[in-house]
């Protein structure tokens, strides 16, 4: 009789889990993308040589909704890398810094060499709940109301938000790294020294647009179990407006800084206590008559103030990877692939900063004021042909190198301050519904600041094309 029942609770246990499997519809979306780049001078010095190479990346994301209401999300991007180039071996670090834990790839999970294979990126719940929405897992951060400051990359965290008439708010809490003691880090000798945000938000949908803030604070404990023995609490207060005006939209975003960049118990150590005050803006109009359509932007991103070693004033805050104004100022596509483009001493573009909790995110503009305008026409429906012109300047025109760093960078000695101006020219074809071919020709006339502290130093110019094949599903 024992062992009737035990087969027919077995039997049953299988009937179960086969009807739940059953129950679960999955949904597949996501892009591929293969491009060719060619960019003339890796070095605004002259030594550096030409670069020419095709790369290529599949996103994939797949959607388990169990029921109305509930789903699991899962997020990778497969064969992420140059066609032929030699990859890299799984142990090395390309991006990380001693407060955020190590990583190959700023913006996945996963490290560059599994991104060359697949690497997971999303992984979370989503319950729709009766009192607000729910997600719990490592999910989409950085990204928030206009494309200006963005660096979108996935995070384990734990968010709420809910939803009332035109207004949408919520919170919450994310996990940068971890020092706990752990069967995978028995080395750990205390357990205060995370690094984690705390953030909630709220917006305002209107009729043509929405208005939103967001308040992040950053809680970096990492150093306060080393020899140094700080910590830092960074405050970030994000509003941002959208708006549609007839033909006109109009978008502007503000990001202000402040609290403790550097918080010493015991000055006297080498670390200057400091405190954040860094702040950036962003201001876009595109104006759309149909066949034609133009705008202009204009940025600014503070740079770090010399003469005041007990502020942050530049460095932290940056105008975010996924604001591109430009195919070779301040674009992430082209460092990401091709790195950064050195002139003398340590200037580069971009420029480093020193947020770790960007991990040592060197894309966005950092310490710059930038103006851009386009203008684009549509010949025929398929076609959408744009040319932009690009200026950028520097906010500071001389950082020395500080002590005070924490993200590894060294800001760089320079007496001028022009990045230059930026000529682009691109063309996409949208050949069906979901595929497009984008063809792309970037002129710089590299300024002055690229010749580091000496102005008797010369600089080369440098152009790019670029073409990308790209389809969604």
């Amino acid at each position: 009789m024992k062992r009737f029942w035990l087969v027919l609770l077995s039997l049953g246990l299988i009937v179960a889990f086969s009807t739940s499997a059953m129950a679960v519809d999955v949904k597949f979306s996501g892009s591929f993308y293969a491009a060719g780049l060619y960019q003339d001078k890796t070095a605004f010095d002259g030594s550096g040589p030409s670069t020419a190479f095709y790369f290529q990346r599949l996103r994939l994301q797949t959607d388990f909704i169990v029921s109305p209401g509930l789903k699991l999300v899962t997020r990778m991007d497969i064969l992420e890398r140059a066609w032929g180039a030699p990859r890299f071996a799984p142990g090395t670090n390309l991006q990380g810094t001693a407060a955020v834990a190590p990583n190959n790839d700023m913006y996945s999970a996963g490290t560059t060499a599994e991104n060359e294979n697949i690497a997971f990126d999303y992984l979370y719940v989503e319950y729709a709940s009766p009192i607000g929405l729910f997600r719990v897992g490592y999910q989409e951060d950085g990204a928030w109301g206009t494309v200006f400051a963005d660096s979108a990359a996935p995070l384990g965290k734990i968010q709420y938000m809910f939803m009332a008439g035109p207004v949408v708010a919520g919170a919450y809490i994310g996990k940068f790294a971890d020092k706990s003691l752990t069967f995978k880090n028995p080395a750990a000798t205390a357990n205060y020294g995370d690094v984690d945000e705390y953030c909630a938000f709220a917006l305002y949908n209107f009729k043509g647009g929405s208005a939103g803030l967001l308040w992040k604070w950053y809680s970096n404990n990492a150093t306060r179990i080393s020899a140094l023995g700080f910590s830092q609490n960074e405050h970030v207060l994000l509003p941002y407006v959208k708006a549609q005006l007839g033909p006109v939209k109009v978008q502007a975003a503000v990001v202000y800084g402040f609290g403790d960049y550097i918080k010493h118990p015991n000055p006297g150590f080498g670390i200057q206590t400091s405190k954040l005050d860094d702040l950036a803006g962003w201001v876009d109009a595109t104006v759309d008559l149909g066949m034609v359509y133009f705008g202009a932007s204009v940025v600014y991103v503070a740079g770090d103030d010399p003469n005041t070693p007990d502020k942050k004033e530049g460095g932290f805050i940056t105008g975010g990877s996924d604001y591109n104004p430009a195919l070779i100022l301040f674009n992430f596509d082209r460092y990401y692939w091709a790195g950064p483009t050195r002139g003398y001493g340590s200037t580069a573009n971009p420029n480093a900063n020193d947020n770790p909790f960007l991990q040592n995110n060197d894309a966005g503009i950092s310490n710059a004021w930038l103006v851009t305008g386009r203008v684009g026409v549509r010949p025929v429906a398929p076609l959408d042909i744009v040319a932009t012109v690009t200026w950028a300047t520097v906010d500071k025109k001389f950082v020395p190198p500080s002590p005070y760093v924490l993200g590894g960078a060294v800001n760089p000695v320079t007496s001028n301050g022009n990045y230059g101006t930026e000529i682009d020219l691109a063309a996409t074809y949208k050949i069906t519904n979901n595929l497009s071919y984008m063809l792309g020709v970037g002129y710089l006339f590299t300024g002055d600041y690229f010749k580091g502290s000496a102005n008797n130093r010369s600089v080369v110019d440098d152009y790019l094309v670029i073409n990308k094949l790209t389809l969604t599903f």
